[in-house]
């Protein structure tokens, strides 16, 4: 507390701090960046961090608060848009009234006239802070907008870089300079969506993978979001993240944001990497059995799409299982009259066409052959030839003459007679037949923008979690489209893409390393030639790729030959004998010299091991490989390093690479400062080299 009004608080957690203060308003952060010293002076930290004025101004500079509202003189982005519940417009004052602060949590409370704004703010042990709004109304209010709180970016950060993408080409990084006026970003499709996600980074002059100060931000909300960062006419920055708006479409009396988590790296984007990999993985994703090994994964889904046959299936898992899988999934069309995507949604009973006996003699074979089974589902989706839309037209979201999505309709999940449906043809399911994994789809846009939709289904996923504990689920949306700490705190696996080419994996998932770790990003081994592009990719490449996380195999395994099945069940074996370590390093991305090259190294947390990974996407421009620098070793220490694959270096090469002869041992500092020298590669190869501190 300093003089009679103003107050100052500070958080920190692992290499960072938050500073507020409030002059007896809505509270404001006037630090979000690197750890301060312990032994800073709050009170002249926020004296120097006030502006001066000039002419064409108000006489007293409105604060950048943490839900900054034009009843409180502001001018730019509200970060509150609040109606009365017939429909007029309210523009609150509000007045701080107290704080509520014990280890690593700070409550923010503040009042007007019938309402209270409490911004909760935590410390995790992570390195990240979590942060949430909430607004409270004595009488029902609409809330077009809620922003989670408001924080700063300095006003000496370059670049916004946020990911966009399509089906099948998701988590494409795109760097935009700030300039006066609003980036906006509204994912209004109701899930995170594969277009713009919600994450964002903002970067210093000169950063880089493995330098340089960057902060960033991750709405953890699985049901569409709005992204506003604001440059002011007089130079502040902020950053918003909430809900789209308009998706409460309901009055009420209680309203509330998802949790916005902020970290902040000195060491470039791998920094953030690292931050937010560890944290998806040891705070946000719940393991049915953290001790159990990351399982190698099976779907029949590229193999026989709709084609459910007892035979093939049983003859598929069984090279499944002498390759190395450990979990099988049949994917969809087993249940109702589901022989192409126009039916049966919402008639979650097993199709006694195709399985006659039930699925307990498919369950059975792949349980004798030493796999889990998991099965397939869509359940907030329904098709008009259903039964259940039949019984139940009342339960889909939107009007009657929407258009359609994938020959598909959405159930409200409002609804908590839609819910409770749901949990028992599911529920029925996993008492019946021993499955331990759901593959939870979501095929298509929604008609509107509702944050009830995503609710409901967070609701019925912590019930059937609480009802199945032991079941993990997949989180699928076309691919990518629902990818975000929100729906990853109900699943433990994402479905990254429906590409299963991978050199387009190489490059999503390079990407999606900025927030996602290994253990919950799925990649598949899929067919020889590729359904998604057409490509015709070797063994090699397909495999390697997707040892890089949780691996998996996706494709008719009948048509591989002797040389490709010993490929795939040689680096099928690799990962298994090492997935230990993999599933929870730090991916981190390298600066590779070469534009053509994609890069990274998996570290142990340790920094005993390492995994570099070093992908030929096309030809390059100059004659020669250019010398990769590594990254996170110690400088001191000294390292063993030995290429996995020598096999792929092709006929071209023909000079003393040393990688080629054997095993290279190298300091940190050199592998660091001058790098490595890889052999020559084909486009659409990858080279994979396993590191050892000694």
């Amino acid at each position: 507390m300093t003089g009679n009004t103003a107050q100052h608080w500070r958080l920190d957690c692992a290499g960072q701090s938050l500073v507020l203060t409030s002059s007896g308003g809505v509270p404001e952060a006037v630090y979000w960046g690197p750890a301060l010293p312990q032994e800073e002076d709050l009170a002249a930290l926020v004296a120097a961090s006030c502006s001066d004025l000039t002419g064409g101004m108000l006489d007293a500079l409105p604060p950048l608060s943490l839900c900054p509202v034009q009843g409180n003189d502001w001018q730019g982005q509200p970060g509150l848009v609040l109606r009365s519940a017939d429909g007029e417009l309210l523009q609150p004052r509000f007045a701080f009234r107290e704080a509520r602060q014990c280890a690593g949590r700070l409550e923010l409370v503040s009042t007007a006239a019938g309402l209270t704004l409490t911004h909760v703010i935590e410390a995790k042990e992570t390195g990240v802070f979590v942060l949430r709004t909430r607004l409270e109304s004595l009488a029902p209010v609409r809330v077009d907008w809620l922003t989670a709180p408001v924080l700063p970016v300095p006003q000496s950060a370059e670049q916004i870089l946020d990911p966009a993408g399509k089906w099948i080409g998701e988590f494409r990084m795109q760097s935009t300079p700030w300039t006066t006026g609003i980036r906006q970003r509204e994912a209004r499709t109701g899930r995170s969506g594969q277009e713009h996600p919600p994450y964002a980074l903002f970067t210093e002059p000169g950063c880089r993978n493995t330098s340089g100060e960057v902060r960033a931000l991750h709405y953890a909300w699985p049901g569409g979001h709005r992204f506003v960062a604001e440059e002011l006419y007089d130079g502040r920055r902020q950053v918003q993240f909430g809900h789209a708006s308009g998706s409460e479409r309901e009055a009420g009396t209680c309203f509330e944001t998802a949790d916005l988590i902020a970290a902040v790296s000195t060491s470039g984007l791998n920094g953030i990497a690292a931050l937010f990999q560890r944290d998806i993985h040891d705070r946000v994703v719940t393991w049915p059995d953290p001790a159990r090994p990351r399982p190698v994964h099976y779907n029949c889904w590229e193999a026989i799409y709709f084609d459910h046959e007892l035979g093939a299936l049983t003859e598929i898992a069984a090279k499944a299982a002498a390759i190395g899988a450990e979990r099988f999934v049949l994917d969809d069309g087993w249940f109702g009259r589901r022989d192409d995507d126009t039916t049966s949604l919402g008639d979650w009973t097993v199709d006694r066409r195709k399985w006659p006996d039930g699925l307990t003699p498919l369950i059975e074979a792949v349980h004798k052959l030493g796999m889990r089974f998991g099965l397939w589902f869509e359940p907030e989706m329904v098709s008009e030839d259903s039964d259940l839309y039949r019984a139940h037209p009342d339960w889909i979201l939107g009007p009657a003459d929407q258009t359609r999505g994938r020959n598909q309709l959405v159930l409200n999940m409002a609804l908590e007679p839609v819910r409770d449906h749901l949990f028992d043809a599911i529920s029925a399911l996993l008492s019946t037949y021993a499955i331990d994994y759901i593959k939870w789809d979501h095929n298509r846009l929604l008609p509107v923008v509702d944050a009830a939709q995503a609710r409901g289904t967070l609701a019925l996923l912590a019930r059937l979690r609480a009802a199945h504990p032991q079941v993990e689920i997949e989180s699928c949306a076309s691919g990518g489209g629902r990818i975000d700490a929100g729906i990853l705190a109900h699943t433990q696996r994402v479905w990254l893409s429906d590409s299963n080419d991978a050199l387009e994996r190489l490059r999503i998932q390079h990407g999606a390393a900025l927030f996602l770790p290994a253990s919950v990003t799925g990649s598949h081994v899929g067919p020889r030639h590729c359904h998604t592009s057409g490509r015709v990719l070797s063994m090699s490449l397909r495999a390697r790729v997707a040892a890089q996380r949780h691996m998996g195999f996706e494709m008719d395994l009948r048509e591989l030959d002797p040389e490709e099945t010993a490929v795939l069940t040689a680096v099928t074996g690799w990962w298994k004998a090492n997935r230990d370590w993999l599933m929870q390093a730090d991916i981190l991305r390298l600066d590779a010299a070469d534009p053509s090259v994609t890069a990274e190294l998996q570290l142990a947390r340790d920094g005993s091991r390492f995994v570099l990974s070093s992908g030929q996407a096309a030809a390059p421009a100059q004659a020669l490989p250019r010398p990769l620098k590594l990254t996170g070793l110690e400088p001191a220490a000294r390292y063993r390093l030995v290429l996995l694959n020598p096999e792929d270096v092709p006929p071209q090469s023909r000079g003393a690479c040393a990688l080629k002869s054997g095993p290279v041992t190298l300091s940190g500092a050199a592998l660091m400062q001058q790098g490595i020298m890889l052999p020559v590669a084909w486009p659409g190869t990858v080279f994979t080299v396993e590191g050892t501190r000694l």
